[in-house]
């Protein structure tokens, strides 16, 4: 039977993972067969975060954005403040309304007069 030398593929898919795992800790960017199990849970984990971040900064927002509108009578609550706003069709989604909240309330505050005017008439 002849000799066979292994080529150079899975010598090049170990070295990949090895790149991947080499912030790991202990055997989890040392041994072969922990770094592709560890490398499979980070990718899992990093899937599944990214839609959690996405919830994540909307609960952000939309607490920024209610802490305002309480803090100074804008609007008695956030849902009433996004219900008009919509009614009004001022459609500004929540990162730019609690960016606006946070460095310059007086334009949060027009805006809320408009509505309110609006709303009067």
């Amino acid at each position: 039977m002849t000799r066979v030398k292994r080529g150079y593929t899975a010598r090049r898919r170990r070295t990949k993972i090895r790149l991947f795992a080499s912030t790991f800790r202990g055997a989890h960017s040392r041994l072969t067969r922990t770094t592709t199990q560890q490398k499979m849970r980070a990718l899992v984990s990093s899937h599944r975060d990214r839609g959690k971040q996405k919830r994540d900064f909307r609960r952000l927002w939309i607490a920024r954005i209610n802490a305002v509108t309480r803090e100074n009578k804008v609007f008695y609550s956030y849902s009433r403040f996004i219900h008009n706003l919509y009614k009004r069709q001022l459609l500004l989604n929540r990162k730019i309304l609690a960016q606006i909240a946070i460095s310059n309330k007086n334009c949060l505050y027009m805006i809320s007069n408009k509505i309110i005017k609006e709303i009067l008439k």
